[in-house]
């Protein structure tokens, strides 16, 4: 029989001990302590898992081996068979092949190999068209490029099937720039303009950021009878409009409305400004910004490293309407370095 003292003794014992968590739980040196394993345990975690589906962060280990796998994919260029008549019954309004949403494949593994297997159907040059209908325009697709490989190849991926499946007939043009001169995306712009127009009558012309992805097939690859502002949603921005003037990213527009504003400047060396000086050029000339609704016009960013911010760019925005004439696509003087019809795209190379 257990004695009253020793009861008394054990009831102290655990009172004792229940004072001891009940200070402990309520003290910062645990919680502290508590908060530190938490973290020690998800940073083990992660560090364990592979995410390289997941993150649009995609660093260039080594910029050689990329530049070779560049170069290497123009082997086995397959040119347009002249002899097979063309379909003359014209596509669908609406491509019956859509299938909306689609999240990007952002990844490291994706490689050139691959997507020239896949996508074999693709002609020298980046050139498509549907084998079963006429496309009802033909599209040529214009990426100002400096040394964003893995952007590449991953932009490459992504709109090939993207294109496909909305029935169009284009070619794809990748323009750089020789590498003494700094970046300027709105002359590279230009000459892509003036490099495809050699090559064939197209009838609409899409300037197109290598780091933007659409995420919806809906978002119609075509032009109108009003320039086009297409990358309206960018997930950088939270999918909603920076501001109302933004006419970068993705837009597109007809030769005649290229010609009618005289293109992008030239004279905007560096990051920024051009769009915006292109946004002025329309309304200058009275002409309205068509933009599709925020559902459809959805785009994921690929990060990079921003470049350095052109410090004359508000001055040279602030002045632009006095040069619209005598600075653009019409006063443009550039010279061919290289010029290669690869099978997924076409790759020019200019200088000054």
């Amino acid at each position: 029989m257990i004695k009253h003292h020793e009861i008394l003794k054990h009831e102290v014992t655990v009172t004792k001990e229940a004072s001891f968590w009940r200070q402990l739980l309520v003290s910062p040196r645990f919680y502290f302590a508590f908060l530190f394993i938490q973290v020690f345990i998800l940073a083990t975690f992660i560090s364990t898992r592979n995410f390289t589906n997941y993150d649009p962060m995609l660093v260039i280990k080594d910029q050689k081996v990329q530049e070779e796998l560049f170069n290497n994919t123009g082997e086995h260029c397959l040119a347009w068979n002249t002899s097979e008549p063309a379909p003359e019954t014209k596509c669908a309004i609406i491509s019956p092949y859509l299938i909306g949403y689609r999240k990007p494949v952002i990844s490291d593994e994706i490689n050139w190999e691959d997507t020239l297997q896949k996508y074999n159907s693709v002609r020298c040059g980046g050139r498509f068209r549907p084998s079963n209908c006429k496309a009802r325009q033909k599209v040529a697709l214009l990426i100002p490029f400096r040394d964003r490989y893995e952007h590449l190849k991953i932009f490459i991926h992504h709109i090939h099937p993207f294109l496909m499946r909305q029935q169009l007939e284009y070619g794809i043009y990748i323009i750089d720039l020789d590498e003494r001169i700094q970046f300027n995306r709105g002359l590279l712009l230009n000459v892509a303009f003036l490099e495809a127009s050699k090559e064939f009558d197209y009838d609409c012309y899409i300037f197109h950021d290598v780091d933007l992805l659409p995420e919806n097939d809906y978002n119609l690859y075509r032009c109108s009878d009003l320039p086009r502002h297409m990358s309206v949603a960018v997930d950088k921005f939270n999918y909603k409009l920076p501001y109302v003037e933004i006419f970068g990213g993705v837009s597109a527009m007809t030769k005649e409305q290229i010609l009618f504003v005289n293109g992008f400047s030239n004279k905007f060396s560096g990051w920024g400004g051009e769009d915006d000086d292109m946004y002025n050029r329309l309304k200058f000339r009275h002409m309205t910004v068509l933009r599709s609704m925020n559902d459809v016009s959805k785009y994921t960013m690929l990060k990079h490293k921003q470049s350095p911010p052109n410090p004359k760019r508000f001055k040279l925005i602030s002045t632009g309407m006095k040069r619209v004439g005598k600075d653009g696509v019409k006063n443009l003087k550039y010279k061919v370095m290289k010029r290669t019809d690869y099978p997924l795209y076409t790759y020019v190379k200019i200088t000054l």
